[in-house]
């Protein structure tokens, strides 16, 4: 981590990873809710406080593994791939999200719970556990009707685990927006760690941010396709003798242009709103008093 230097964009690049945590991570706050309930009130707190400091130490030690192994031109192209695979797995072959009848909400405590549509009241979270997919389902299997994960410690170590399946993703997209200069690492370590702060003390922040502009999810899937895109052309395109054949982090560059943009296009995709409802949409059509 020595040896970092600073440019204004950096801020802007920090800015679009926090974003970027906060969105894809909303499913991984409803998660760790969810597995400290399985508590008693009083540990609750405690334990996703511990989890917290071991997202730090663990991502503190993933930042600085990820970029350097994505020098590695195999590493960067099976990371390329993964990025573009999750994204498509997201699109066209997962059932990921809220069950039919249910919703992503904020529980009485102000904390991201599966709110019922019927009662308007949260879930069971033992039956939010079993219903959770995705990601979540690692942790839900782990812990779901299973009295070995009912400890205060076993629920700390199961939070951690699921900290870690969650991380990899927004790490490796965090390096493949940054790059793997060693001293931009503090960008990548800046934008992550600010976006776990967010998303256990935040984190009905982004739920408000999705409600708003439900498209938000899809732009930031989009995102992670072009940066995985990217991770791919770099392999193809750059090598050990020839490094910088492409180079999307130099500005004079086209390619750094075309990158950008389409970042700033999926971005933007966050902001349309959703289509509105005709009139008559979804009513029967009644006939007027006078009529009859």
């Amino acid at each position: 981590m020595f040896g970092q230097t600073f440019e204004a964009h950096d801020l802007a690049v920090i800015g679009l990873l926090i974003i970027l945590e906060g969105v894809l991570s909303i499913d991984n706050a409803l998660v760790l809710g969810i597995l400290a309930k399985r508590l008693p009130k009083h540990q609750q707190s405690r334990a996703l406080t511990y989890g917290l400091v071991g997202a730090f130490v663990f991502r503190l030690i993933a930042v600085g593994t990820a970029a350097y192994l994505i020098r590695i031109r195999i590493v960067q192209l099976l990371g390329g791939l993964y990025l573009v695979y999750i994204s498509v797995k997201h699109f066209f072959f997962s059932n990921d999200g809220p069950p039919e009848g249910e919703h992503l909400g904020v529980d009485a405590e102000g904390a991201p719970a599966l709110i019922d549509d019927t009662t308007g009241k949260p879930v069971n979270p033992d039956e939010a556990a079993k219903e959770i997919t995705g990601h979540s389902g690692i942790a839900a299997a782990a812990t779901a009707g299973n009295a070995v994960f009912a400890g205060f410690w076993a629920t700390v170590f199961v939070i951690e685990l699921t900290d870690i399946a969650f991380a990899i993703d927004s790490i490796l997209a965090a390096v493949g927006i940054a790059g793997s200069k060693r001293e931009k690492l503090w960008v990548v370590f800046a934008g992550g760690m600010i976006g776990v702060v967010l998303m256990r003390f935040a984190a009905v922040l982004f739920i408000r941010l999705l409600e708003r502009f439900p498209r938000f999810e899809t732009s930031a899937y989009l995102l992670v396709i072009v940066i995985g895109l990217k991770l791919v052309v770099e392999w193809f395109f750059n090598s050990a003798e020839h490094p910088h054949v492409v180079d999307f982090h130099n500005f004079r560059k086209t390619e750094f242009w075309i990158f950008w943009g389409l970042m700033i296009g999926c971005f933007v995709i966050g902001f349309i709103p959703k289509k509105q409802k005709s009139v008559g949409e979804g009513k029967s059509a009644e006939v007027p008093a006078e009529a009859a």
